[in-house]
């Protein structure tokens, strides 16, 4: 289990980001650079931008609490992962993938 804070300082503890509102979320992004996650405190979730071939891993290794978010953007790679029951080790990996990801692109 992970909660909010916890997840903070781990989005957080990657170099140049930046925590920012994203509607009824919290937003992480590399400075001048797109967002690598989101965070819904309501439910202790996170959405990790991941590419569709590692979303595919993720999923695989615990589909009760990791898997797409519906619609276009879960097609594109984002994924939800459930932080009341994921082990910390998949976020970690996760969040590490996705930051390094954003990272390559350009803006």
């Amino acid at each position: 289990m992970m909660d909010k804070l916890s997840f903070t300082r781990l989005a957080l503890s990657f170099p140049n980001t930046e925590e920012t509102p994203h509607f009824d979320r919290t937003g992480f992004r590399i400075t001048g650079k797109r967002m690598f996650c989101t965070y819904f405190a309501k439910d202790n979730k996170a959405n990790i931008f991941l590419t569709p071939t590692e979303q595919k891993i993720f999923c695989q290794m615990d589909a009760k609490n990791i898997y797409p978010v519906k619609g276009k953007w879960g097609e594109k790679g984002a994924t939800t992962f459930d932080l009341n029951k994921v082990q910390e080790e998949f976020v970690t990996e996760a969040l590490f993938s996705a930051y390094n990801e954003i990272l390559k692109k350009k803006k």
